[in-house]
């Protein structure tokens, strides 16, 4: 059961408000999207907004977080621009990637979003390369990367998460388990095993936490921060999320049959944003006003900003120098 323990009530607040805003923003994306103007593939995060938030909110500006295709709720949680994020979505020019990544590619160095990546695990290699060059440089720099359990099955997660604990790097390895890769449940694929206890086999410390909860989602990443900022090394977490739409695009697929419909509605009882509210007594209504016009506005603003062009194609194909 959530409790806010001795959190101080403002921080709480502002979570809440935090993983509010992601919630609609992603419901907003998915009443639009049949319009068929974004021009991208969508990976919706509703039902996984506390892991984005409880995370980054243990992350300074200067820390770096890599995640996978799944990268609208770490984006905006770690301070990414919602009109940036939109009109990448839109493919216009000033989309945060320049109209060349759309949804699943997202990027904001100024906030440290160093970036996303469709492939599989592929943000781990990145992740873990990055945490070398800040050590190499002695940065005062962490870094963390998202991706989910069905990323363990490639052997670049394993590769990475040996050098990282031999070299004692400065990474938290974020596994947002949701039990589907796509649509297929890790039992038929894999022998029963623990995630966090396999991690530990590479000589890390290793966390399982229920990843509906923001606080026990923050405290975690709290302390593998402290970990990697004292110098002592890589740390895995393994929280346990659900997603309630589908792999990719909008709505619930679970009427194809993939998983029960009862155990959707099962876990929605869990939902992190509205069982963290029930605790804080809060009136919503100007908070919901407030993100309600910022995402109208964003929209507004992706829709009526201009396209590409054909000069710009050739840019960031060669390095400069």
């Amino acid at each position: 059961m959530q409790s806010l323990g001795a959190h101080d009530r403002a921080f709480c607040v502002e979570l809440f408000r935090r993983m509010l805003r992601i919630r609609r923003i992603e419901e907003e994306i998915e009443r639009r999207y049949h319009q068929d103007q974004m021009k991208t593939p969508i990976h919706l995060v509703i039902g996984q907004e506390a892991t984005a938030v409880g995370c980054c909110a243990a992350l300074r500006a200067t820390d770096l977080a890599y995640s996978s295709h799944r990268t609208h709720g770490v984006y905006l949680a770690k301070g990414g621009d919602l009109r940036g994020m939109l009109s990448e979505m839109h493919c216009r020019a000033n989309g945060c990637a320049g109209s060349r990544g759309g949804s699943m590619h997202l990027i904001d160095f100024s906030v440290g979003m160093a970036g996303t990546s469709a492939i599989v695990a592929g943000s781990v290699p990145l992740a873990t390369g990055a945490a070398l060059a800040a050590k190499m440089q002695r940065a005062d720099r962490v870094i963390a990367v998202f991706f989910g359990e069905a990323a363990t099955e490639e052997g670049v997660v394993s590769e990475c998460l040996n050098f990282a604990a031999l070299r004692k790097l400065p990474i938290v390895f974020f596994c947002e388990n949701n039990f589907y890769s796509v649509q297929s449940p890790m039992a038929p694929r894999q022998a029963p095993r623990q995630l966090d206890r396999w991690a530990e086999a590479h000589a890390m410390p290793a966390m399982r936490l229920d990843g509906m909860n923001v606080l026990d989602v923050f405290a975690a990443a709290t302390q593998a921060v402290a970990r990697a900022k004292k110098a002592e090394g890589p740390t895995f977490i393994e929280a346990r999320v659900y997603r309630y739409r589908a792999h990719g695009g909008a709505g619930d697929d679970s009427k194809t049959g993939y998983r029960p419909i009862a155990e959707r509605e099962a876990w929605e009882k869990f939902d992190p944003v509205e069982s963290f509210y029930a605790l804080l007594n809060l009136n919503r209504k100007a908070m919901e006003d407030e993100i309600r016009r910022e995402i109208l506005e964003a929209f507004e603003h992706a829709l009526n900003s201009a396209d590409p062009t054909e000069e710009d194609l050739y840019r960031h194909v060669y390095a400069v120098g």
